[in-house]
């Protein structure tokens, strides 16, 4: 077992990059990658905000999902790059159970969110007559304050009793972030209580949703085959297609770093797939939703000429 220690030492983070030139060139990539995710979910919230047209549920919706990956990339990133570029390492032990914290916070919030906007198109496309009255601003007010609350409650959790574990000897977390699985290696204790807790709670937050999303979008590619219009059909199938490019690049790799068994866990393997979740989702995001949305454009055209015109 090795020996324990319960005291406040310093956690150290392996990192994802090796100390190299390749090290230095991916991690300018990815800071690059996080000032893109910056402007681009900070764009999305300023124009959702600015024009009215935007002034719906759908994008209420988007706006949230926008502030979740502004803040979950902002809990990640900065972090791994003082540790690569100062050489320095080591995160404190409160600071390893906040940035836990929040990174659960996030990751439970965001999946639940999706799951709401799934529902928020199922509703707008198979009912289109009752979504005025199903998708209420109060429906939409708490739809992302339970998404808030639940993953909220859920992060404290399990944060709380990572951080009391008795830990052996080693306080090295092959990571790039303190991710609970990373932690869960180093507890000098039989936990496979916890293990299944862990289980427990990702189906709920991951494989519950997942479900929910593939009914939804399943009715909804239904409602859509019927369609009579060519130009509802194809306004429709691109609206659903740029969700499910969210949700799988989202789901997927999450799916596959919690739920399967610790004894398959590949430690390089699990940091390459974190980096697709909190790296590179919330930089495709508005990216996705920009480009793929003749409204989300046409705001933003009216927007930039708007600015321009006060300036001339």
């Amino acid at each position: 077992m090795g020996n324990c220690s319960e005291t406040s030492t310093d956690f150290i983070l392996l990192g994802v990059f090796p100390p190299s030139r390749i090290g230095l060139f991916l991690l300018i990539l990815i800071i690059l990658i996080f000032l893109m995710a910056l402007i681009g979910n900070i764009s999305m919230i300023i124009l959702i905000l600015l024009d009215t047209h935007l002034h719906t549920p759908m994008y209420f919706l988007l706006s949230q999902l926008s502030l979740m990956d502004l803040n979950y990339i902002s809990t990640i990133v900065p972090k791994m790059a003082y540790n690569f570029l100062f050489g320095n390492k080591s995160i404190s032990f409160i600071g390893c159970g906040v940035q836990s914290f929040f990174f659960l916070t996030l990751a439970g919030a965001e999946a639940l969110l999706l799951a709401s906007m799934a529902y928020d198109r199922y509703v707008a496309i198979c009912f289109p007559l009752h979504y005025p009255v199903r998708m209420t601003k109060s429906v939409c007010v708490l739809m992302t304050t339970g998404s808030w609350i639940m993953s909220s409650i859920n992060a404290c959790a399990h944060t709380a009793y990572a951080l009391h574990m008795p830990y052996c000897q080693s306080r090295t977390i092959d990571h790039f972030f303190c991710d609970l699985t990373a932690i869960l290696a180093l507890a000098c204790m039989d936990a496979w209580v916890y293990d299944y807790i862990v289980f427990v709670c990702s189906t709920l937050f991951l494989v519950f949703p997942f479900i929910g999303i593939t009914y939804s979008y399943g009715r909804v590619l239904l409602a859509i085959y019927c369609m009579p219009s060519s130009e509802g059909r194809k306004k429709a199938y691109s609206t659903c297609s740029t969700h499910l490019t969210v949700v799988t690049l989202y789901y997927a790799p999450f799916v596959y770093n919690y739920l399967h068994p610790r004894s398959f866990q590949s430690p390089t393997v699990d940091k390459v797939l974190a980096v697709f979740y909190t790296v590179l989702t919330p930089m495709f995001n508005p990216v996705i939703y920009s480009l793929r949305n003749k409204e989300v454009m046409r705001a933003l055209r009216k927007v930039t000429q708007r600015i321009f015109s006060v300036k001339m």
